[in-house]
């Protein structure tokens, strides 16, 4: 008999042991397709000119490099997340690895622009796969007392991946030349394709009568009119002219066809009934706000560390990397944090650190150098990392099995459209600031004027942040919880 329980026991230690074995090598396949997407973002602007001569292009059209791939992840993600719902999460994370990786080789023996750009659009698709269903896998792979670790671990990822690009392109630049930025992809999409493919859960089949349908025309809308939004905020390079205005109408007509589409099909695409789950709508609204502010620091700090300090190009590299550096050693305990505390009360306190490091930054006079600079912009990228993982955490803490794909892909979506109108808007803002036209030729106390002003805006942008988050909080705490089950995320007979 006491042999008998000791086997038993045995056997469960072992069995607990191998599933927590499978869950940590499943997050280091979902941490490595993070880390692939957002270095294939990073990894190329620093190759821009070294590309413009190889292809014999202008500077304007080495940047539809960079433009591809952003339009390709804003414009599918939210289809890819929705297809992966249906389909099956697995399967199609696996493509997009795989399509990922052949498209990094086709990049990397591009010998016209026409067709990097092309594999440019395919590596983006691969990258909008892995970006919508990465976040959607924790729910089925960690335990939901631990799901704070777990986006604080993607975090990381994303933040190694963001400050490692322009560094470790520059190397490989310098010593194997630009295809290596593309190629050097490969190795590491085939190891994140063998984890995934080990350690992942199998998908749930479903029979054939409950499937629903795919929204093909909704699809085509959203893609359209994402595409002419974040062509409208990208083309110009800081000029906004009758394109962008032309593109923008287009845009805000798409949106209300797309609404009114998505009230009229059995299977939408994003249905209005997610909305009225205050959790989800707040948090799609403060990532905007925020990923815009965060988007002033890459698109102001280069200038005023270049300008008004008159730093040269190695040491603005270094200061800017302290940011990224610091998002992703706070990432993971930020996890933790919001674990032990809760997500809500962890949005509230990261929005509070980028309020306080943005309204320093608007304060700061350039007397106080290097140091002075840091100094504000850890606490801001401290705040977003503790921020980012919480509010990640209660929307997909939160979120039906049936819509994880859908609902992380508007996270990503909702972050990548604030980072696109942030590059637009707040750089308008600086330029006003530093009352110019041309921002390098301005002196450096103009400079100094526009990045103050920027980060004042900047500041009042997150005050904002903080008032819907309140609401957002009030409005979740009075929903019952039958209510808040029945309406969570999505409808429930036509999902």
């Amino acid at each position: 008999m006491l042999k008998s329980i000791i086997a038993r026991r045995d056997a469960a230690v072992a069995g607990h042991t191998e599933r927590t074995l499978s869950v940590r090598w499943a997050l280091a396949g979902l941490s490595l397709s993070i880390l692939l997407s957002s270095l294939g973002s990073s990894i190329v602007n620093v190759g821009l000119p070294t590309l413009a001569q190889a292809f014999d292009t202008s500077f304007q059209g080495a940047q539809w490099i960079v433009l591809a791939y952003i339009l390709a992840i804003t414009t599918l993600i939210v289809s890819v997340g929705r297809l992966g719902d249906i389909t099956g999460r697995r399967r199609l994370l696996l493509a997009g690895i795989v399509l990922f990786t052949l498209a990094s080789v086709l990049c990397g023996v591009a010998s016209m622009l026409w067709l990097l750009i092309t594999a440019r659009v395919a590596q983006g698709l691969g990258a909008a796969i892995m970006m919508a269903l990465t976040m959607a896998f924790i729910g089925e792979t960690v335990p939901k007392e631990h799901t704070g670790r777990a986006m604080g671990l993607i975090g990381t990822m994303s933040a190694i991946g963001t400050a490692l690009g322009p560094s470790l392109g520059g190397v490989l630049i310098a010593g194997l030349g630009w295809r290596a930025i593309f190629l050097v992809n490969v190795p590491l999409g085939i190891l994140t394709f063998v984890l995934a493919h080990r350690y992942l859960p199998d998908d749930r089949r479903q029979p054939k009568a409950g499937r629903v349908g795919f929204d093909h025309v909704g699809t085509l809308l959203l893609a359209l009119t994402l595409a002419a939004y974040a062509l409208a905020m990208t083309m110009g390079h800081g000029s906004f002219g009758p394109l962008n205005m032309a593109l923008l109408v287009v845009a805000v007509f798409g949106a209300c066809l797309f609404a009114l589409v998505e009230t009229r099909v059995a299977s939408p695409l994003i249905s209005s009934v997610m909305f009225r789950n205050p959790v989800l709508s707040a948090s799609l609204a403060m990532s905007a706000l925020v990923s815009a502010v965060m988007m002033a620091t890459l698109v102001v700090g280069p200038f005023y560390l270049s300008r008004a300090l008159g730093l040269d190009a190695a040491l603005v590299g270094l200061v800017l990397s302290a940011g990224p550096i610091a998002a992703a050693l706070t990432a993971v305990p930020a996890g933790r944090i919001a674990d032990h505390f809760g997500a809500q009360r962890i949005t509230t306190v990261g929005l509070i650190g980028i309020a306080a490091g943005s309204f320093l930054l608007s304060m700061l006079p350039a007397t106080l150098g290097i140091p002075g600079y840091i100094v504000p912009i850890v606490v801001i990228t401290a705040g977003y990392a503790l921020f980012q993982t919480a509010n990640n955490t209660a929307v997909m803490t939160n979120s039906r099995a049936a819509q994880r794909g859908v609902t992380s892909a508007m996270l990503n979506l909702s972050r990548n459209l604030g980072l696109i109108t942030g590059a637009s808007v707040m750089g308008t803002v600086f330029a006003f600031g530093s009352a110019t036209t041309n921002v390098m030729a301005a002196r450096p106390e103009a400079i100094a004027a526009g990045m103050r002003i920027t980060f004042a805006i900047a500041a009042v942008l997150i005050v904002v942040a903080l008032a819907i988050a309140s609401v957002g909080h009030a409005l979740s705490r009075r929903a019952l919880p039958s209510n808040r089950e029945q309406e969570n995320f999505a409808p429930s007979a036509q999902v």
